[in-house]
């Protein structure tokens, strides 16, 4: 993640614009302002095809800018290693469970999601197709995250905690400290054993809140599939379930 060092400055007037055009190219920018950062930082989300630059409170806004600006071979080389967006569609491919889905909509089907033989099929309007199909992907994730999380709560003798779906960007899954887990929802996308290695994790952590020798051989315990050939696919593949879609 490139980074700038600067001294802290007044705060800008104008509102921050929301695109920026570099080298030819034009992206959506946000504009975070952070009160203990102590740098300019500049991150990709090329699910969005967004630059996201993280600001001290007090910098200059051009100052930013023109930070992001010295950073084009960085930026395409980000973009071009996460591979391209697949838009949720009618005739677009997506994965579903780790299996290549075709979305199939015809305004005459009907407006129940059926996902069968590598078809997603659904009807109904048109244009809240992507609304609709991201709303019944995150209610499968919940569904099947929900099953996996009582199974492995069965196996490891406790109770069965809290569920809630997460978006975060850098997180498959997180344990608070009262137990509720967090499941990134894009993880419908991936392999049934991904996800459930994913679940099994945050599991282990009701017992173990570490990453120690005893929490990996309790999820060893817990988990019936190779949890290290399931690491090695969300280490190579999962970048780009980002890139399904934008929510």
């Amino acid at each position: 993640m490139p980074i700038a060092r600067l001294l802290l400055r007044r705060p800008d007037a104008p509102e921050a614009p929301q695109r920026l055009t570099i080298n030819g190219r034009d992206y959506a920018l946000v504009i975070r302002r952070h009160p203990r950062a102590r740098t300019i930082r500049l991150r990709t989300d090329p699910a969005k095809g967004a630059l996201l630059l993280t600001l001290p409170r007090h910098a200059r806004l051009g100052e930013g800018l023109a930070f992001a600006r010295t950073q084009v071979d960085w930026i395409e080389a980000s973009f071009a290693h996460a591979g391209t967006a697949t838009p949720i569609e009618p005739g677009a491919v997506l994965p579903f469970r780790g299996t290549p889905h075709r979305i199939d909509w015809e305004a005459a089907h009907g407006r129940t999601v059926v996902a069968a033989d590598g078809v997603i099929r659904l009807g109904g309007a048109r244009d809240s197709v992507e609304p609709r199909l991201t709303r019944w992907l995150k209610a499968e994730a919940k569904r099947l995250c929900a099953a996996d999380l009582a199974d492995y709560c069965a196996r490891a003798g406790v109770a069965t905690p809290s569920l809630a779906l997460s978006s975060a960007a850098r997180r498959w899954g997180s344990c608070s400290a009262n137990g509720t887990i967090r499941i990134n929802w894009r993880l419908i996308l991936a392999p049934d054993l991904v996800r459930r290695s994913v679940v099994a994790h945050e599991v282990a952590h009701l017992k173990h809140m570490n990453h120690s020798p005893d929490f990996y051989a309790w999820l060893d315990h817990l988990f019936e599939g190779d949890r290290k050939s399931a690491d090695r696919w969300l280490k190579a593949h999962g970048r780009g379930l980002y890139l399904v879609g934008g929510g």
